[in-house]
């Protein structure tokens, strides 16, 4: 599985971006989708993650009510909405799969994911 992302960029505080993530070959198992973030200094943490049917997701705290993660299986695509930034939004973010053994499972750690794109980054200014 091959991830892409971009969509990254600067932003005021306030602002929203969206993030996206190509996908090619997800379909071919049954993978749970996943961003995480890591700011310079900081290890990387989990933001959001989506089952493979698309009806479960679980965000972090830091980011819950402001981003929303989502997924368009017929063009293996997966996105990250992410509204009312925030500087301690600024990190770069990277899209995740993870086999899982069932449809409707999610994975919150890194250890569960097996694939991971390159990452983009995203800068909020005040």
């Amino acid at each position: 599985v091959q991830l892409v992302e971009f969509g990254g960029g600067l932003v005021q505080t306030g602002g929203f971006l969206r993030l996206s993530c190509s996908t090619p070959g997800r379909s071919a198992g049954n993978y749970a989708m996943g961003w995480f973030r890591q700011a310079p200094g900081k290890e990387r943490e989990f933001v959001a993650t989506i089952s493979w049917r698309g009806d479960r997701k679980y965000y972090a705290d830091s980011v819950k009510g402001r981003f929303t993660i989502s997924q368009d299986m017929r063009n293996n695509m997966v996105y990250l909405q992410m509204n009312n930034l925030k500087r301690e939004d600024t990190a770069h973010y990277y899209c995740a799969a993870g086999r899982v053994y069932g449809v409707h499972d999610t994975a919150q750690s890194a250890t569960q994911y097996n694939y991971w794109g390159q990452g983009t980054q995203v800068t909020v200014s005040s």
